[in-house]
């Protein structure tokens, strides 16, 4: 699918220089230097997401992406001249999903933009998946790999019939793992869906979580054939 960005910047070389870059990468754009048009903008369009500047003539950036996550849920990705931390705290507290400082290069936008629209896409896949469940019944929510059994209902792992005692995250990330079978997954990637944005850890919990779950249901966990590691890039689960 096409996605559609709309960018809301005042500096019109840089404008320009977003849109250009964007519309390279196939993405359908929109484009204003006002805050209030963007606001305008965003309700006629419904972007898939928001490239935001905070210091807007008016308006400015944060006032906009708070009127905007009181109406919606699309990814805002806000840009700054300053490099304060206060400023990117007060952007996550009005609602942005990420914070960039300029200046920054045009590949690093572009990965962050990706990442964005990426839970965008995953996030509309589960909420379909799980219209589907909910238009079903009779659908099962125990899926089975071999001796390995993960019960959705019931938060519960079984291996070899018999219930394994395991921390929350434990489950979610098992859980995750699985609902990807055979896809090799990033370790930020990973982070970012089973412990969420806000968590300000680091990509190592992942692999001690990784270990942990190893320990549990390989049958060797130093030569793990469950969870395998995916050299440069993170886990992928073969069941």
């Amino acid at each position: 699918m096409s996605y559609k960005i709309l960018v809301v910047e005042d500096d019109k070389t840089l404008q320009e220089t977003l849109t250009y870059n964007l519309v390279r990468q196939g993405y359908e754009t929109l484009k204003t230097e006002n805050g209030h048009v963007a606001l305008a903008l965003a309700r006629e369009h419904k972007p898939n997401l928001i490239i935001l500047d905070v210091m807007l003539p008016g308006l400015d950036g944060f006032e906009v992406c708070r009127i905007l996550r009181q109406e919606m849920s699309m990814p805002v990705l806000m840009l700054t001249a300053r490099a304060d931390e206060i400023d990117k705290i007060v952007g996550l507290e009005m609602g942005a999903d990420d914070y960039l400082t300029k200046p920054f290069s045009m590949r690093e936008l572009m990965a962050r933009v990706k990442a964005l629209l990426r839970r965008v896409k995953m996030t509309r896949e589960e909420t379909t998946a799980a219209q589907t469940d909910e238009l079903s019944p009779s659908k099962t929510a125990v899926f089975t790999f071999g001796n390995l059994e993960i019960d959705e209902g019931r938060r519960e792992i079984r291996l070899n019939g018999k219930p394994i005692r395991m921390k929350p995250k434990e489950f979610d990330l098992l859980h995750f793992l699985t609902r990807h079978h055979g896809i090799a997954l990033s370790r930020d990637l990973i982070l970012e869906r089973v412990w969420g944005w806000a968590y300000v850890g680091g990509s190592r919990t992942v692999d001690v979580h990784v270990r942990w779950l190893r320990e549990k249901i390989e049958p060797n966990p130093t030569k793990a054939t469950r969870i395998v590691t995916v050299r440069g890039i993170g886990y992928r689960f073969d069941g």
